[in-house]
């Protein structure tokens, strides 16, 4: 791929775009805003001047509401060999082209699993989609040229190629980020009108629960437009859930013995059943997941901190498999939490204790 145009300079789009134009492609931009395009151009993603002539592959970073229309106009116009968009959702932008009575052998459907709370050209960065799913839906009409152009595109930006249905990936990605965007919604909805104290008390869980509910409103309404019958069939479920959960919390109120039993039985179910779900998901670099034990270190908020933590735990020998920070309220301090494997967990600690850093117990 020599030539690439980027149609949608927001947060995917100007992604790619910087990806791209970082790799030695030309990339042309366009945006229903001229000043986004230029934003993502001063950003490295490319020029925002029209190409002279067909380009190698167009690339449509527009909300799921405008796919077709804007695909089918690059089409009409003939703005390049091969055409991909990178919504969220497959189905629909398909059909609508499919009823329009395009030739889609110059086409096919993409979604990088891959995204920010913020959007927007200035949230974009290069390294957005580096070891992230990149789903290609082809269908038996896609060209051959046209899938290998989308293959370069998805190993260019780094990330990893799926091919699947365009249906089964709606239904995927409801369960998977539209369904977990909205009841992240909830959760966070619950502290709008909270009392301050108990605000206060915000811990990591809270924290963890809630993130993805900074997201654009504007942007979600749109990517839940289009696929409104995959997540409400998701949301289905956990509404049946949480009523069977909420009974069962009732009856641990109630006086009789056998109801209380019932009633722990029933969360225990759905906590069990949780354990179960959450053990499927990959783990690190999409591998099987791992058991990591956890070593928790006490640090001040002082620049230069965290890179001693993890020089110390070179110099002893041992891999950071991942991390997090709790912060302490009220005090500038909080809690690293070193994950690594179990075998190292012993050696982790006693290096830190013996270099000054004091952990933290269970």
């Amino acid at each position: 791929m020599r030539t690439a145009l980027v149609i949608g300079t927001g947060l995917i789009g100007t992604s790619a775009a910087i990806a791209l134009a970082g790799r030695g492609v030309t990339v042309h931009l366009r945006d229903h805003d001229p000043a986004r395009a230029s934003t993502a151009a001063a950003l490295g993603a490319g020029t925002d001047e029209a190409p002279e002539g067909p380009v190698d592959l167009a690339i449509v970073a527009v909300p799921p509401a405008h796919v077709a229309a804007t695909l089918a106009e690059a089409m009409t116009a003939g703005l390049a060999r091969g055409y991909l968009d990178v919504a969220s959702v497959k189905g629909g932008p398909k059909r609508e082209l499919e009823a329009l009575g395009l030739d889609l052998t110059a086409y096919i459907g993409s979604h990088p699993m891959s995204g920010k709370e913020r959007s927007g050209p200035l949230a974009a960065t290069a390294d957005l989609f580096e070891g992230r799913p990149w789903v290609l839906t082809p269908t038996r009409d896609t060209d051959t040229e046209v899938l290998n152009l989308a293959l370069e595109l998805v190993a260019l930006c780094r990330a990893v190629p799926v091919v699947m249905d365009a249906d089964a990936h709606d239904r995927a990605v409801a369960l998977v980020s539209h369904t977990p965007q909205l009841v992240s919604s909830m959760v966070a909805a619950r502290l709008e009108e909270a009392d301050e104290s108990a605000v206060r008390l915000c811990g990591q869980g809270i924290r963890d629960v809630t993130r993805i509910a900074a997201s654009d409103p504007r942007m979600w309404i749109e990517i839940l437009s289009a696929n409104p019958g995959p997540v409400a069939d998701v949301l289905s479920g956990v509404a049946a859930d949480l009523d069977e959960t909420v009974r069962a919390l009732r009856s641990l109120q109630s006086a009789d013995e056998s109801e209380r039993r019932d009633g722990a039985s029933g969360v225990e179910d759905v906590l069990r059943r949780g354990n179960a779900g959450r053990a499927r998901v990959p783990g690190k670099h999409g591998a099987a997941p791992t058991a990591y034990e956890t070593v928790a270190v006490l640090i001040s908020d002082q620049p230069g901190e965290l890179a001693r933590i993890f020089a110390d735990a070179g110099r002893a020998g041992v891999n950071i498999e991942d991390v997090r920070i709790e912060h302490a309220t009220g005090q500038q301090a909080g809690l690293v939490q070193l994950m690594v494997e179990p075998s190292a967990a012993a050696v982790l600690g006693a290096a830190l204790q013996e270099r000054g850093w004091a952990l933290r117990t269970s």
